[in-house]
């Protein structure tokens, strides 16, 4: 299962990569994932070099296009529970830090793999004057079921950005969440950011696999 989630928690971040357009501060929520869904699903299909497994190509694709909409530091804090109030401000800039370069090397993996998925959209219900909202699709492939793929995101003065994800069920905060704490339980916050840390070198060193 948690393989499953993080192949597809990649598409998902995939599919909000940005192609050159500035995103507006009124934009909606729903309109900006829509939009850049499918910019990117097209760019990822005529790609050669994401689809050869490019490590350059595709990281300066996760770091200058998908980074800059999604908020880290909420992320993280989310994730890391009641004992992000205890860590220390230099630790919790650790753990945004390991924890953002978990996420880039964990989906780069699999940005290549993008080929012939489309994303249907479900109906968007929010207030206008909401501040949170969720954004339902689908991932729909020629194999296999359709992947349920979900975002929450927070409006903030420059515009919405996201905090969680929700692939096959399961949201991103909660699936690292438990071992997040206990990893905490055994070896405290500074524990925490040796193991990613840790893990995030292991994942430097490996080659990003293309799609056959």
């Amino acid at each position: 299962m948690k393989k499953l989630i993080n192949k597809f928690l990649v598409f998902a971040f995939a599919a909000l990569a940005f192609t050159g357009q500035s995103m507006a501060a009124d934009e909606g929520a729903d309109q900006l994932v829509k939009r850049i869904s499918n910019e990117v699903i097209d760019a990822a299909k005529n790609d050669k070099d994401i689809q050869s497994g490019n490590q350059k190509r595709i990281n300066d694709l996760v770091e200058t296009k998908i980074l800059p909409y999604v908020n880290f530091q909420r992320m993280t804090s989310l994730a890391v529970g009641k004992s992000w109030r205890e860590a220390t401000p230099e630790q919790q800039k650790q753990l945004v830090a390991e924890f953002r370069t978990l996420l880039v090397y964990t989906y780069s993996g699999a940005i290549a793999q993008i080929r012939d998925q489309q994303v249907e959209y479900k109906p968007f219900r929010a207030a206008p004057e909401d501040t949170e909202v969720e954004v339902r699709s689908q991932v729909i492939q020629k194999r296999g079921e359709p992947i349920q793929l979900n975002y929450r995101l927070e409006k903030q003065p420059a515009g919405w950005k996201i905090f969680d994800i929700n692939v096959l069920g399961a949201w991103l905060v909660e699936t690292y969440k438990g071992s997040f704490a206990t990893e905490i339980s055994k070896s405290g916050i500074d524990g925490l950011i040796k193991t990613l840390s840790d893990k995030n070198k292991k994942l430097a060193s490996m080659p990003v696999k293309a799609s056959k």
